[in-house]
């Protein structure tokens, strides 16, 4: 039976990380990738048995490279800590790498967004690849969308991984701020045309619309139109840093600017 290492990058998920590695004890390894947690996610992660790696606030696609370069199996399946696997999906994963057709596989994601199984949305059909024959698998690039060079081809999986993202709106903000940012920056490095207050407005609207209507979000209820809500505001987000970004004047210098005129202001009532 070929062996597989279960890869898993986390950052502050004391609340997940355990759990996550419940479903993962059929693996031969267990590797947890820490990037740069404040909290007791190494600790946690050690003591459920996995072999736990410390970065330091690496890209995605560094940090799921250090995992393949750790693991000492023969396949390597990355799992995010929000993430579970189901014992159907654990059979089908033993059953292919027991006979690979195919050097990776892609897997289907069922995303539970504030509490609910997503239908609809563009979540329907969600699937990622994270099974993967070590020795054909190079690297993994990009910052935000981060995917993996291989060289061979890529199957698909039936069975899905359960997705346990969106669990609150506070969390779901605090990673919306630091993934935008993120992407407006490479935007900027893109050379996106300059921001206007048109385009600012048409993109959000048009997440929105897109989400509501053409896919349908509106069927997956309450929970579906929040989320089609939030993800028109990350779409905002993003657009409005890259304003910020592109801004001549910048803000710190036009508040610096304001600060000066005040100050100026008070020197003169002082005399």
């Amino acid at each position: 039976m070929p062996t597989i290492s279960a890869v898993i990058i986390a950052k502050n998920e004391e609340k997940m990380i355990a759990n996550c590695l419940d479903t993962l004890q059929w693996c031969d390894e267990c590797i947890v990738i820490d990037n740069g947690s404040t909290d007791s996610t190494p600790m946690l992660a050690e003591q459920a048995g996995a072999h736990v790696i410390e970065l330091k606030n690496a890209g995605f696609a560094e940090a799921r490279t250090k995992g393949k370069d750790e693991a000492k199996s023969d396949w390597i399946l990355y799992i995010d800590a929000d993430e579970r696997v189901t014992p159907k999906l654990k059979s089908e994963v033993q059953r292919v790498i027991s006979s690979p057709g195919y050097q990776a596989y892609s897997v289907p994601r069922n995303n539970i967004h504030y509490g609910k199984w997503m239908q609809y949305g563009g979540w329907e059909k969600d699937r990622v690849v994270r099974l993967f024959q070590k020795k054909h698998l190079s690297a993994w690039e990009g910052k935000v969308h981060e995917h993996a060079i291989v060289d061979g081809v890529t199957g698909e999986l039936r069975e899905p991984l359960v997705h346990l993202t969106h669990r609150n709106m506070k969390e779901g903000l605090e990673k919306s701020i630091v993934w935008t940012d993120i992407e407006a920056h490479l935007f900027l490095a893109a050379g996106h045309p300059n921001m206007t207050t048109l385009r600012l407005i048409k993109v959000t609207l048009w997440e929105f619309f897109s989400r509501v209507f053409k896919k349908k979000a509106y069927k997956d209820g309450t929970e579906g139109m929040i989320e089609a809500m939030v993800q028109a505001m990350n779409r905002f987000l993003v657009y409005e840093r890259v304003w910020e970004l592109q801004r001549k004047p910048s803000l710190d210098e036009t508040y610096q600017k304001i600060e000066k005129e005040i100050a100026s202001l008070w020197r003169k009532q002082n005399g």
